[in-house]
């Protein structure tokens, strides 16, 4: 792994990288090419490979850096997860780890959420982790102490 980055609160997964025009890319599987590595898109290839390993989600129910139209406006949510009929699961916003996670990204990552309406919500920086199920119907968050596998957070959704 590239020394320049961070160590995270996460699993160490390898990824592929490169030297390209003097940049580091990393090769991301579920976009199928090579994208920059920055803090932040080590926190978001890490957490990623982090959700797929260890909390069983189908590698092909994942979108990277999905286009979210707000107020006219394009913007892109780091990771949409999907459930098996194709509807926003989670949605995960990345930061580097030199941000903090502060009530300015919850805000950002529920603007996003508004749009998708995915159940789960999850924030990271990769040392930090928070995670929320949203419950449409009775109007409440529920913060978790961490996120459900893949056919629980199917089941409760």
């Amino acid at each position: 792994m590239n020394s320049e980055l961070s160590t995270l609160n996460l699993p160490e997964y390898h990824v592929r990288t490169i030297e390209r025009d003097g940049k580091r890319m990393v090769y991301d599987i579920f976009r199928g090419k090579y994208v920059r590595l920055t803090p932040e898109e080590h926190v978001r290839q890490q957490f990623v490979h982090y959700l797929v390993d260890a909390h069983a989600v189908p590698s092909g129910l994942v979108a990277i850096e999905l286009p979210v139209d707000i107020q006219g406006r394009p913007q892109r949510a780091d990771i949409v997860i999907y459930d098996r009929e194709a509807q926003p699961l989670l949605l995960v916003e990345c930061k580097a780890p030199d941000t903090s996670i502060s009530q300015t990204v919850f805000d950002q990552a529920s603007r996003y959420n508004l749009r998708l309406g995915a159940p789960f919500l999850a924030v990271t920086n990769g040392l930090e982790h928070y995670a929320c199920r949203i419950d449409r119907t009775s109007e409440t968050i529920d913060f978790l102490t961490d996120l459900p596998d893949f056919d629980t957070m199917c089941s409760e959704a």
